[in-house]
């Protein structure tokens, strides 16, 4: 998307959802002691280093005391957090990123420097895009924290998660229109309101919608 439509957009929207923000805020100061929001390091176009904005579903030095992505039952997770989570509602913050111009509305999901370090060559080609609030991969793989259980959770992520959801994003990026992006934006909006199965269904069903839509 234009990087005018993504400012425009998320400033109406942060705007309108001021109320909510604050709403939001008083729960998490509410259920546990720290911050509103959290900081996640992230990498950005061009491999720069970003501050990624969320509402704290963690507890405070959760970031210290554990790898950068969590699993199922992470003991991290506050109360307040895992309704957050389940929710994306934690995601909302992002649109300060948007208007910063760190990210755009639509784009592959900024990944953390920790595991950045393992993409191949081929995979390094999404860091020349704007990461984004939404992605086609992100839609796919909205739950993914209910794929990472048990103990080898992180291998799993960095050996099958992570290069799947890559290569759906660059696959994306190959013949991503404006259409193709508000057809993404309204099926992650559709599938906040969705149970995990499906969002799943709407994630592999909008994948391939998304890649026909956007062929010459």
């Amino acid at each position: 998307m234009s990087r005018i439509i993504d400012f425009a957009v998320s400033t109406l929207a942060v705007v309108l959802l001021l109320p909510v923000f604050l709403i939001i805020g008083m729960v998490i100061k509410v259920d546990s002691p720290g911050p509103v929001f959290y900081r996640a390091r992230r990498v950005g176009k061009d491999g720069r280093i970003f501050f990624l904005y969320k509402f704290r579903s963690m507890a405070v030095g959760a970031d210290q005391n554990g790898p950068a992505i969590t699993a199922t039952g992470d003991p991290r997770v506050t109360r307040a957090g895992r309704l957050l989570r389940k929710t994306k509602i934690d995601e909302l913050p992002q649109l300060l990123n948007v208007i910063k111009g760190d990210m755009s509305l639509v784009g592959p999901r900024p990944e953390s420097p920790d595991y950045v370090q393992f993409y191949t060559t081929t995979q390094r080609r999404i860091l020349a895009v704007r990461p984004g609030i939404t992605s086609a991969a992100s839609l796919r793989y909205r739950h993914e924290e209910m794929l990472l259980t048990g103990a080898d959770w992180e291998e799993t992520y960095r050996e099958k998660v992570m290069p799947d959801k890559l290569q759906i994003d660059l696959e994306y990026e190959e013949r991503r229109t404006l259409r193709s992006d508000w057809t993404l934006i309204f099926h992650t909006l559709g599938a906040m309101f969705q149970s995990p199965d499906s969002a799943e269904k709407t994630g592999r069903s909008g994948i391939s919608t998304y890649s026909s839509q956007s062929r010459p």
